[in-house]
């Protein structure tokens, strides 16, 4: 039995699919047991952010999936192992690798690292480039008309379809020798945003258009939606240069054995979602 946290993400769901895929029974942690799970996976309700609501939820798991930056990752972990955990997938980000702890998304990732590296499992860490997934925050714009504002636009990612991340993870949690190690995982091609909005017009059929924010107008955007420091970090991040998503590594063929998903497989799976808001 193998828990995943996150399962009604976009990362904790394709987690789930690629386990129930492979044949394996999943759990679910949610918080409400009505919410939309892949098909298979068992609810079950419990917070990360109380480890003391996880005991029913770890009852005969041997593998767990992690998202990063909750409180007490230290005491989930040590639930989990004494709950009979074997092994842990944690999901992380390619930030981590700096570790500079002035940034407070970095700062996160690496607590959250430490916490599985001085746990009593067997751990994995992942560090996934920017999600493709990350295009459906341009639904919203996409419901007012064909264009699309979006901030530090010349910046190339190589994004990752989740599925490929759930593929990485189902692997280190289900088969031998991956413990102990820190996986850094791409998509196949480096991108901008103009670049991947381009990919979605052809698969929707519409005349979509990049119109790039300045610096001040994404300060002013991200300031109403986050706080200050998360502001800060993507600043220092994109603006500032001091983090590389562009590059197309290899590792996640080497781990599955399959290439990774290109942005217009993503797309073309998520058409839907976007034509509803057309």
């Amino acid at each position: 039995m193998y828990l995943v946290s996150g399962a009604t993400g976009n990362v904790g769901r394709e987690v789930a699919r690629e386990l129930l895929a492979a044949g394996h029974r999943v759990r679910a942690l949610v918080r409400n047991t009505a919410a939309q799970l892949p098909d298979g996976a068992e609810a079950v309700t419990g917070d990360l952010d109380n480890p003391d609501s996880l005991t029913a939820a770890l009852e005969g798991v041997t593998g767990l999936f992690l998202l990063p930056g909750y409180a007490d990752m230290a005491g989930v972990l040590d639930r989990a192992a004494r709950s009979g955990v074997q092994r842990v997938v944690q999901l992380s980000g390619m930030s981590a690798g700096s570790g500079d702890r002035t940034n407070a998304i970095t700062e996160y990732m690496i607590a959250s690292e430490d916490a599985v590296r001085n746990s009593r499992l067997t751990w994995t860490i992942v560090r996934p480039s920017a999600f493709a997934s990350n295009a459906l925050r341009w639904r919203d714009q996409l419901r007012q008309g064909n264009v699309v504002t979006e901030p530090f636009a010349t910046i190339r990612t190589a994004v990752i379809h989740p599925g490929d991340i759930g593929a990485v993870a189902t692997t280190a949690l289900t088969m031998q020798g991956h413990g102990g190690a820190v996986y850094e995982i791409s998509g196949p091609q480096a991108m901008t945003p103009a670049d991947r909005l381009s990919v979605l017009a052809d698969v929707l059929d519409r005349p979509l258009q990049l119109q790039p924010q300045s610096d001040d107008e994404a300060r002013a955007a991200m300031a109403a939606t986050m706080p200050p420091a998360y502001v800060s970090a993507f600043f220092d991040f994109y603006a500032d240069g001091n983090l590389d998503e562009s590059r197309v590594l290899p590792t996640l063929e080497t781990i599955t054995g399959r290439p990774p998903r290109t942005f217009r497989e993503w797309a073309e799976e998520h058409a839907e979602d976007f034509a509803a808001a057309q």
